[in-house]
C-alpha cells in the first residue's frame, strides 16, 4: 500500500459563519483525498457488493454535487468539467436526469483516477471563486454550502467503510494501515498501548436509570441539521435503564458460544431466515484460523479479536437477537436521544474518523461506572425505531427533497456516530438509517430495559 496523507482535524470555525466556510471547505475536501491515498489505483474501482461504491466514484460524486448544486447555479459563466460526468456520477436524484445504475458503478474503469483528481481540482478552483463572494449571494447559497460539506462528510464515512469491505474481500486480506507510525502521523499522542491486546477484557456493564417524562426530541441547537432531524416535537418516555457502555466483542462471543446463531427463539422471523440462508455464525469480518482462534479483519489486516472493543458490523437482526438472549432489549430512538441529553453527551473525546483508529476502541479501564460512555463515537447504535418522518415534517421541493424524505420507509434508525464519522459532522439529534440486514457499516448495540 502507498503511504497516506494525514487526516485533517475538525475545522475550528462553525460552518454557519460565512467567513469560515472557505477554510472549512478546503479541510473537508482534503480529508476525502487523504482517505483514499493509502490505496492503489486498482483498489479505487472495485465494487464487490451493491451497498459498496468504488472509492473513485465517491471522489467524483461528491465533486459532482458541488458542481451541480452550487457552481452551475451561482457562479456566472461556469462551464462543466465534462458533459458526461452528470450521467456517471449522479447518485439517486431522479429529478436531475438519468444515471449509471448503482450496481454498475464498479464497471467505470474510465475516467481514470487521475482524471477524477483533475475534476476535483477544477471544481475546487471554481468553488474558491464562489466562496470568495458568498456574502453577496442569496442565503440559499450559504445553506447549500453547509449541506455540501455535510454531504461530503457522509461520503467520507462511506469511504472508510467501503474501503474496508473492498480490501476484506481480497484473498490477500491487505491492510489499509500497514504500520503504527501511520496512525501517529495524524494522532501524535497515540501510544502503542492504546491498541488493546486481544486478551484485554472490559469491566462489567452497569445499568443507569433514565427518568421518565415528556421530552423534546429533534435538533434544538444553533447550526446545521438535516431536515429529518426536524421539527422538534414532544414525546412521552417511560422510565427506563440503559447500559453505561456498548456491548463488547467478549459479550457477543458469549452469545455465539451459547449457540445464539442456532436458536431461533431469540430471533425475529425475517432475521432467522436471513441468517440461516446466508450461513451467518458471527459478525461480519469475524473468522477462525486453523487453531480455532477468532480473528477479525481490521485496518491492519487480519487481527486477533480484541475482546474489550465494542462489537460492530452486526445487523439489526443480530443486535435484537443478542438483546433477547441477554434478557434485555434495544432502546427506541426517543429513549436514546433522551438518555444522550440526560447524560450530557458531547462529541469531544469520542473515537471519530480523525482519531486515526478506523476501528471501535475499548472503554478505558478507569472509566467512571456511574457515567454513560460511548454514546457518541465508536459504533452506530441500532434502535428499535422505524425511520419515519417526525410529526409535521415536510419534504423539500425539487432535487433536495430526494436527500432524505424518499427513504422514510422500511428502515431502522441508528444513533451516535462511529469511528468512521467525522467529529464535526455529528449531533445528538443526528438520525442515521439502514435496512435491518445491513452489516458493512460500524453498527453495534447498547442494551436497554
Amino acid at each position: 500500500m502507498a503511504s497516506a496523507a494525514s487526516l485533517l482535524p475538525s475545522p475550528a470555525v462553525a460552518p454557519g459563519a460565512v467567513a469560515g466556510l472557505p477554510a472549512h471547505y478546503q479541510a473537508v475536501r482534503a480529508q476525502s483525498v487523504a482517505l483514499v491515498q493509502p490505496l492503489l489505483p486498482e483498489d479505487t474501482v472495485v465494487q464487490p457488493t451493491l451497498d459498496v461504491s468504488p472509492p473513485k466514484w465517491h471522489l467524483a460524486h461528491t465533486t459532482w454535487f458541488w458542481e451541480t448544486f452550487l457552481l452551475k447555479q451561482f457562479l456566472p459563466g461556469y462551464a462543466v468539467f465534462h458533459p458526461d460526468y452528470a450521467f456517471l456520477f449522479n447518485s439517486y436524484y431522479n429529478s436531475l436526469g438519468s444515471r449509471v445504475n448503482r450496481a454498475d458503478r464498479g464497471t467505470l474503469s474510465r475516467p481514470p483516477l487521475a482524471d477524477v483528481y483533475r475534476y476535483r481540482a477544477y471544481v475546487d478552483e471554481h468553488m474558491a471563486r464562489l466562496l470568495a463572494g458568498l456574502s453577496e449571494l442569496p442565503l440559499t447559497a450559504t445553506e447549500l454550502v453547509e449541506l455540501g460539506l455535510h454531504h461530503e462528510q457522509q461520503h467520507q464515512e462511506l469511504l472508510a467503510t467501503d474501503i474496508k469491505y473492498i480490501l476484506s474481500t481480497n484473498p490477500l486480506a491487505p491492510a489499509y494501515i500497514e504500520n503504527f507510525e501511520y496512525n501517529k502521523s495524524f494522532l501524535p499522542s497515540l501510544e502503542a498501548s492504546d491498541f488493546s491486546s486481544p486478551g484485554a477484557t472490559a469491566r462489567p456493564a452497569a445499568w443507569l436509570p433514565v427518568p421518565g417524562g415528556i421530552y423534546s426530541i429533534g435538533h434544538q441547537a444553533a447550526g446545521f441539521s438535516f431536515d429529518n432531524e426536524l421539527p422538534v416535537h414532544e414525546v412521552l418516555v417511560a422510565p427506563f435503564e440503559l447500559q453505561n457502555r456498548l456491548v463488547t466483542n467478549a459479550d457477543y462471543l458469549q452469545f455465539i458460544e451459547a449457540g445464539g446463531y442456532q436458536q431461533f427463539q431469540f430471533w425475529l422471523g425475517e432475521g432467522w431466515d436471513l441468517a440461516s440462508r446466508e450461513g451467518w455464525t458471527a459478525p461480519l469480518y469475524w473468522s477462525k484460523n486453523a487453531e480455532g482462534q477468532w480473528l477479525r479483519y481490521g485496518p491492519t489486516g487480519l487481527e486477533p479479536l480484541k475482546l474489550a472493543a465494542p462489537v460492530s458490523h452486526i445487523s439489526f437482526y443480530e443486535a435484537d437477537a443478542y438483546a433477547q438472549w441477554a434478557g434485555a432489549r434495544l432502546p427506541t430512538e426517543a429513549e436514546w436521544e433522551t438518555a444522550a441529553r440526560h447524560f450530557k453527551a458531547t462529541p469531544q473525546g469520542g473515537n471519530w474518523l480523525e482519531s486515526g483508529y478506523f476501528d471501535p476502541q475499548p472503554l478505558a479501564a478507569d472509566a467512571d461506572p456511574t457515567q454513560c460512555h460511548q454514546l457518541l463515537g465508536d459504533c452506530w447504535e441500532w434502535t428499535y425505531s422505524a425511520y419515519h418522518p417526525y410529526p409535521g415534517y415536510q419534504r423539500a421541493a425539487g432535487a433536495l427533497g430526494e436527500y432524505n424524505g424518499k427513504f422514510m420507509l422500511n428502515q431502522l434508525v441508528l444513533r451516535g456516530g462511529s469511528c468512521a464519522t467525522p467529529e464535526s459532522h455529528i449531533r445528538v439529534s443526528y438520525r442515521n438509517f439502514f435496512h435491518a440486514d445491513k452489516r458493512w457499516q460500524f453498527t453495534g448495540l447498547r442494551l436497554a430495559r
